[in-house]
């Protein structure tokens, strides 16, 4: 909660806009672009893009789901943030938030510290992971979008 009132203070931190499905679709293409990338990658095994790749694949997953309920957020870690909130509020059924935690980190280190870090991939578990942020957006009512909305003004107003 601490994290997400640094956030709600930031110019690019979570901010609502209109709830859009084509944006979700958009992301979703996105991570699902990401991922014919990343059999690419593999060819090469190239540590560096393999780990910023699988990082985006989830991310862009995630921010599919965002776009859909209508929050934006420009800052990786807030978004996060935003991931582990509605967690904890039962509102994901899945640990996002500690995916995508770790695999910033591993991008982080071998994109910006060049540590080189064998990153474990698979992409049938990747792909899987991607449908069910498909699944959970293509499910999500208008009335559970809204009680997400009421719950995260309440710690973003």
């Amino acid at each position: 909660m601490e994290r997400l009132d640094w956030c709600k203070k930031q110019k690019k931190g979570p901010k609502f806009v209109k709830p859009s499905e084509a944006l979700a679709r958009e992301y979703l293409e996105s991570a699902e672009e990401s991922l014919r990338v990343l059999s690419k990658i593999k060819e090469i095994n190239s540590r560096i893009w393999t780990a910023t790749t699988k990082y985006y694949i989830e991310y862009f997953a995630f921010y599919a789901f965002l776009m859909r309920i209508g929050v934006k957020s420009e800052i990786h870690s807030c978004t996060i943030e935003l991931a582990r909130f509605l967690e904890n509020k039962k509102f994901l059924k899945i640990n996002i938030s500690k995916i995508l935690e770790e695999d910033k980190e591993l991008r982080i280190e071998n994109q910006y510290y060049l540590k080189n870090i064998f990153i474990q991939t698979d992409l049938e578990k990747l792909r899987d992971f991607v449908l069910e942020i498909k699944e959970i957006i293509d499910n999500l009512t208008e009335q559970e979008i809204e009680a997400i909305r009421i719950s995260l003004n309440r710690v973003l107003a």
